[in-house]
C-alpha cells in the first residue's frame, strides 16, 4: 500500500505542473519539454511500470483532455509536423486505446468546423490503422477477474466502438474519410476480432486465462444494428478455415457464440449461417450451441424454417444439414420434421400463405426427408403418410396451377423415400425450373467447400456400376481407333468389296418435298353435313376437318346456322377428344363462340340454363363460361364496313390525247403532294358513333348466371368445393359487367353484382378473392357516378372499409393491388360526379 501510495503521489506531482504549463503557457519550447516529461510515462517510456499504471488510471484522461482544448493554441500550431506527431499524436497512439478512443470521439462530436477537427480526424485515422483498436479488444481478454471501472463505461466502448461510422458522420457527413465509412470500418473491425482470437488461442496454449465476454458483446452489438453482413463476410470463412484441424480454434469459436448475449444472438447466428458453406463448416464454429441456447435453438429450428421465407436454399441445406450431422442433434432434425410436415398439410396454411413462402417450406421439407436414414424414416412413417396424403390433396384442391405442380413434384418425392413401389404417387405436369429444383433436393448432397463433409460421407457420390465402366472403357478405345481402322474390324472377312458395289450411296433420292398426303375425306361444304359429321360419324379424319371448318361454315352461312344454332350447340359443349385432334379445344370453343355472336339469345339462353344443370363435369362449365367472355367481347367491338367504296370508272383515255407535257406535270404535282407536310388541314372530324351488340343482350349473359348459385346439385357444389368454378364463374361475371360500360341496364347489374360478391368477399380461396375485386373494379368502372351514389350509397362505407382492410392484410399480392386500384376508382368516381356542374347548382 504505501508503495503504491508513494507511486500515486510522485507521478501526481510530476504530472500537474507539466499540465499547467501546457494549459496556459505560450512558450512553445516550455509547452515541448513539458510534453516530453509526460510522455515517458506512456508506453515505450522509461517510467517504472507502477508509476505507468498510476498514470494510465488517473491521470491519462485528464493529459488528452487537456491537449485536445490546446487545438487553437499557438504552440500547437507552431509545431513542426514531425514533433506534433510525436508529442500530440503519441499520447493517443501510446496510453489506453479505450480512454484515447473516447476522447478522440467526444471531440470531433464537439469541435467545430476547422483545423482542430480535421486534425482530430487525422490522429482517429492513425488510430484505427495502427491496431489501437484489436489491442483495446485484447486488453479486455486479459482481465478474467472483472474490470474496476463501471458498468456504464463498459456500456459506453461498447457503443462507442459498434457505431464509430455513424458517430463520425453525424460530424462529418460527406467529409467523412474512407477508413471512418462501414464498409471500411466494420471489415477491419473483423481483422481486429480475428486477431484478438488467434492472441487468445496463443495465450490458453500457454496456460493464461482469458476471457471473450467483452469481444462477443460487441460482436453481438454490431449485428444487431445491421452490419453482420459486413463483419461475417470476413470472420465466417475465416473461422471455417481455422477450426479445420484445430481443435482449441473451435472451442473458441464454439465460447465465442455462448457468449453473445441472447438479444442479439439471433442477428450474429443468421449472419453467419449465410457466410459458412456447408453444415459440416457450421457445426465446427458454433458446436452444440443449438443444445446449449434456447434461443439459438428456436431460431435455428422454427424462426429460420416457419417464420422466415427469404433465406436461399444453401442456408436451408446448412442449417438442416448441422442438426443431421451430430448424434445429440438428430433429435431436434425430427422435431423440425414434424412442424414442417404439420404446416405443409395445413389446407388453411396454404390458402392464407404466399407462394413463395409455401415453395421454401416445401424446400424444407423434403430436405429434411432426404436427411433422415431408415431406421428414422420407419419411425416417422405414418407422420409423413398423413402429410403426403394431406398436403398434397389440399394443393390438388387449389385453383393455382403453380400450387398444384409444387404439390405433385413433393407427393411424387416424399412417397418415393417412404419405399412403397406398389403405391407411389405420379402424376402428369409441366416440369419447370422451380419442379427441377424440388427434385434435385432428394439427390445426396454434396458440399464442395468442405473437404472433411465429403470424407464424412463418401457414400453420397454415386459410383460407376461394372458394366457401364466397361462399356465406357470399350466406347473410348473405339474411339481412340482411326476410322478405317475401326470400319474394317467392324466388317466380316472377305466381304468389304461387295459391301462397296452394293451400296446405295451414288443413287439420287427423289424429290419429295412438294408431295401432300391424299385425305380420304373432304371438308364438308354446307353446316348441316359439317352437324352431321360431329354427331354420327365415327370417322377420324371426317370428324377432324368438320371440326376445322365448322366456325367458317358457320360465319359465312348466317342464315342457316340460326336455324340450327341451339342444336349446334348442344353437339359442340357434348363433344370429347376421342380421337386427339390437334388443337380440339380451340377449335370447338371457336365454334361455339361463332353459334353465340350468330344467334345470341338463344344460343346463350342454353348456355347459361347448361350451366347449373346436373351431370356436367367442372371442365364442361369452364368452357361454357369461356365461351360466353369471348362471345361477349366480340359482340363489344364496334361494326365495322367491310365492303369497299365503289370507285367511278374512269373514262377512257386514247394515247394520242395523253401528251408529254401534261404527263410531266402529273408527275411533279404528285411528288409535291406526297413532300408538302400540312400542320393543319382544318376542324379534325369527331370519331363516328358505331352500334353496339352487346348493349341490347347483356342481360342475357349476366342475370341467368346469377340464378341458382346458392343452390348445390347432385354434383356440382359452387359455394363448397368447387371454387374453381366459382373463382372463374366471378372473373366472368366482372368481365360481362365492364363490356356493359354506357349500356342501359350496366346499372342493375352492377348493383346484382355487388350483392352477389359481397357474400363471399372473404372466401378462403385467393382466385376467388382475385374475382371478387376484379369484379368490384369493373362495376367502378362502368357504372354511372350519379347511380353509384344514388343505388349504392348506404353499402360504399362499408365497401370503401372492407377494401382498405384487403389492400392492408390480403396475403395475395394481386389482392391487395387490386383493392388499392378499386378503391382509387371508387375515390375517383365519385369526385367527377361531385364536381359535375349538375351537382353543384
Amino acid at each position: 500500500m504505501d508503495r503504491c501510495s508513494g507511486a500515486e503521489v510522485e507521478v501526481r506531482q510530476a504530472v500537474a505542473p507539466c499540465l499547467r504549463i501546457v494549459s496556459s503557457s505560450r512558450d512553445s519550447a516550455e509547452v515541448t519539454e513539458a510534453l516530453r516529461t509526460i510522455i515517458h510515462y506512456l508506453e515505450g517510456g522509461n517510467a517504472s511500470a507502477s508509476e505507468k499504471a498510476e498514470f494510465n488510471r488517473a491521470n491519462y484522461t485528464r493529459v488528452l483532455q487537456v491537449l485536445v482544448s490546446s487545438l487553437s493554441s499557438d504552440w500547437f500550431h507552431s509545431l513542426p509536423a514531425q514533433e506534433r506527431r510525436e508529442l500530440w499524436d503519441g499520447f493517443f497512439l501510446r496510453g489506453p486505446p479505450d480512454q484515447a478512443l473516447l476522447v478522440l470521439l467526444d471531440t470531433i462530436s464537439s469541435t467545430s468546423d476547422g483545423s482542430g477537427l480535421d486534425w482530430t480526424v487525422s490522429v482517429l485515422e492513425s488510430f484505427l490503422s495502427a491496431g489501437r483498436v484489436g489491442m483495446l479488444l485484447w486488453s479486455r481478454c486479459l482481465e478474467t477477474n472483472g474490470r474496476p471501472d463501471s458498468v456504464q463505461l463498459r456500456e459506453t466502448i461498447l457503443t462507442r466502438l459498434s457505431s464509430l461510422p455513424d458517430l463520425t458522420a453525424n460530424r462529418l457527413r460527406t467529409n467523412t474519410p474512407a477508413r471512418l465509412l462501414p464498409q471500411q470500418y466494420y471489415t477491419d473491425l473483423a481483422r481486429d476480432v480475428l486477431n484478438t482470437l488467434e492472441n487468445t488461442c496463443r495465450a490458453l496454449r500457454a496456460g493464461q486465462d482469458c476471457s471473450l465476454g467483452f469481444v462477443a458483446q460487441l460482436l453481438g452489438k454490431v449485428c444487431m444494428q445491421g452490419h453482420g453482413e459486413l463483419v461475417c463476410r470476413t470472420l465466417a470463412p475465416r473461422l471455417s478455415s481455422l477450426t479445420r484441424s484445430d481443435a482449441l480454434w473451435r472451442r473458441v469459436s464454439c465460447k465465442l457464440l455462448e457468449n453473445v448475449p441472447d438479444r442479439w444472438v439471433e442477428s450474429v447466428i443468421t449472419a453467419l449461417i449465410h457466410h459458412l458453406h456447408g453444415a459440416s463448416a457450421l457445426s465446427r464454429v458454433m458446436g452444440n450451441l443449438v443444445l446449449k441456447n434456447k434461443k439459438v435453438q428456436f431460431v435455428l429450428t422454427h424462426k429460420v424454417l416457419l417464420l422466415q421465407y427469404q433465406h436461399p436454399t444453401q442456408l436451408l441445406r446448412t442449417v438442416l444439414g448441422y442438426l443431421a450431422l451430430d448424434h445429440d442433434r438428430r433429435p431436434l432434425l425430427k422435431q423440425v420434421l414434424r412442424s414442417v410436415c404439420q404446416v405443409w398439410s395445413n389446407s388453411s396454411a396454404v390458402r392464407h400463405t404466399s407462394l413463395d413462402q409455401q415453395l421454401y417450406v416445401s424446400k424444407a421439407l423434403l430436405l429434411c426427408v432426404n436427411l433422415l436414414n431408415q431406421t428414422e424414416i420407419q419411425e416417422l412413417r405414418e407422420e409423413l403418410l398423413q402429410c403426403m396424403l394431406g398436403g398434397v390433396q389440399c394443393r390438388l384442391d387449389s385453383s393455382t396451377e403453380h400450387v398444384r405442380r409444387m404439390g405433385m413434384v413433393v407427393g411424387e418425392c416424399l412417397s418415393q423415400k417412404l419405399d412403397t413401389p406398389t403405391s407411389q404417387l405420379q402424376f402428369q405436369y409441366e416440369a419447370n425450373e422451380e419442379s427441377r429444383e424440388l427434385l434435385s433436393l432428394m439427390e445426396p448432397q454434396s458440399e464442395e467447400e468442405d473437404e472433411d463433409e465429403q470424407q464424412q460421407q463418401p457414400d453420397d457420390a454415386p459410383r460407376p456400376q461394372p458394366e457401364s465402366s466397361g462399356q465406357s472403357a470399350e466406347g473410348q478405345s473405339m474411339m481412340s481407333q482411326p476410322p478405317a481402322a475401326s470400319q474394317t474390324s467392324a466388317k466380316p472377312a472377305g466381304h468389304s468389296s461387295d459391301s462397296e458395289l452394293d451400296s446405295d450411296d451414288e443413287l439420287t433420292p427423289y424429290d419429295m418435298s412438294a408431295d401432300q398426303v391424299k385425305q380420304k375425306a373432304t371438308p364438308p361444304r354446307y353446316v348441316r353435313d359439317c352437324l352431321e359429321a360431329l354427331m354420327s360419324s365415327d370417322d377420324p379424319e371426317r370428324v377432324e376437318l368438320s371440326l376445322q371448318t365448322a366456325e367458317e361454315l358457320l360465319r359465312k352461312n348466317v342464315s342457316t346456322a340460326r336455324e340450327v344454332s341451339v342444336q349446334f350447340s348442344k353437339v359442340l359443349l357434348h363433344l370429347e377428344d376421342r380421337y386427339s385432334t390437334a388443337g380440339f379445344h380451340t377449335l370447338r370453343q371457336s365454334a361455339m363462340v361463332a353459334l353465340a355472336v350468330i344467334h345470341t339469345q338463344p344460343v346463350v339462353e342454353y348456355l347459361t340454363t347448361e350451366f347449373y344443370s346436373l351431370n356436367y363435369s367442372l371442365r364442361q362449365r369452364l368452357d361454357i363460361l369461356e365461351v360466353l367472355a369471348l362471345a361477349a367481347q366480340e359482340l363489344s367491338e364496334p361494326i365495322t364496313e367491310k365492303k369497299a367504296v365503289s370507285q367511278p370508272v374512269a373514262r377512257a383515255v386514247t394515247l394520242e390525247q395523253c401528251g408529254e407535257v401534261e404527263h410531266w406535270r402529273q408527275v411533279v404535282e404528285k411528288r409535291i403532294q406526297s413532300k408538302t407536310r400540312r400542320i393543319s388541314k382544318g376542324a379534325s372530324q369527331p370519331p363516328k358513333a358505331a352500334p353496339n351488340r352487346y348493349a341490347p343482350v347483356a342481360a342475357y349473359f349476366f342475370f341467368p348466371l346469377l340464378r341458382n348459385y346458392d343452390r348445390p346439385q347432385v354434383t356440382f357444389d359452387l359455394l363448397g368445393s368447387d371454387h374453381l368454378v366459382l373463382g372463374q364463374l366471378v372473373h366472368t361475371l366482372g368481365l360481362l359487367m365492364h363490356l356493359a360500360v354506357n349500356a342501359p341496364v350496366a346499372t342493375q347489374m352492377g348493383k346484382a353484382l355487388l350483392d352477389f360478391v359481397w357474400a363471399i368477399r372473404f372466401h378462403a380461396d385467393q382466385m376467388v378473392r382475385r374475382g371478387v375485386l376484379f369484379a368490384v373494379c369493373a362495376v367502378f368502372l362502368s357504372m354511372p357516378g350519379e347511380n353509384l351514389l344514388l343505388e349504392l350509397s348506404d353499402d360504399l362505407v362499408e365497401t370503401r372499409a372492407w377494401l382498405a382492410d384487403v389492400a392492408e392484410s390480403d396475403p395475395d399480392a394481386d389482392c391487395r393491388s387490386l383493392a388499392v386500384q378499386s378503391l382509387v376508382l371508387l375515390e375517383k368516381n365519385l369526385k367527377t360526379h361531385l364536381q359535375s356542374p349538375s351537382m353543384e347548382t
